[in-house]
């Protein structure tokens, strides 16, 4: 009994491990620490996350799944490539699925649904609230808190499968949004834009929250590829 107590506590540290390589690894091609197209070599993920071939293997595959890693044969993993027709792509089945998750959960939100939404946005409002320079030093902070108030705002979908295929949408999104940051100045108007976001959504006017959120979501895009040029071929 001792030895496969043992065996679980070394399986669950093990998962932890793997995890966090994952989540950090995750992290950096997010936000461009690993340019698109880059090679990730074995030998540069193992120092940087002091982890073991077998570990980042299995970290690499899991985001090879969501579509950020791709492989070539013979060559190894690499960061997927981004382009102005693939972001036009994810665009706009992420607007799609936004728009149904939210109305959806607009419509049938329970008391647990409107605290999320209300907390959600005082953080997020608190950062937007910030001087410029402020915000820009706190922008780690930001992603995090605007991340938590969109999640929020459709965790009272009834539909499972549609929250889980709006999910690496989500993130692809970001990427874009993130490699584009670089390139644009900051915005300053997102922050009346989630103002109204959240005042539709609690005051359960769900239509209203869809097509504010469509609004939100098609100007980030066009946003992007405003400021694309820089660093995706194919945008203009």
């Amino acid at each position: 009994m001792a030895a496969a107590s043992s065996r679980r506590k070394v399986t669950s540290s093990a998962a932890l491990v793997s995890h966090d390589v994952q989540s950090r690894l995750k992290g950096d091609i997010l936000d461009g620490r690993f340019p698109p197209g880059s090679k990730l070599g074995t030998a540069l993920l193992q120092e940087t996350y002091e982890a073991s071939v077998g570990t980042l293997r299995e970290a690499l595959s899991h985001l090879r799944s969501e579509g950020l890693v791709e492989m070539e044969a013979g060559r190894g993993f690499r960061v997927a490539p981004v382009s102005a027709e693939d972001l036009r792509d994810v665009s706009a089945l992420y607007i799609e699925f936004e728009e149904r998750a939210a109305v959806d959960s607009v419509r049938h939100g329970g008391d647990a649904w409107e605290t999320d939404v209300l907390t959600s946005f005082h953080r997020l409002a608190r950062i937007e609230a910030l001087p410029r320079e402020e915000r820009i030093q706190r922008s780690s902070e930001w992603l995090l808190c605007h991340r938590a108030f969109h999640d929020a705002l459709v965790s009272g979908c009834r539909s499972r499968w549609l929250l889980r295929l709006r999910a690496p949408l989500y993130d692809h999104m970001e990427r874009y949004r993130l490699l584009s940051q670089k390139h644009r100045p900051l915005s300053m108007h997102k922050r009346r834009e989630h103002e109204l976001i959240r005042e539709a959504a609690l005051s359960r006017r769900a239509e209203e929250v869809g097509e504010l959120l469509r609004q939100h979501l098609e100007e980030t895009t066009q946003t992007v590829l405003r400021h694309a040029p820089q660093f995706m071929p194919g945008a203009g």
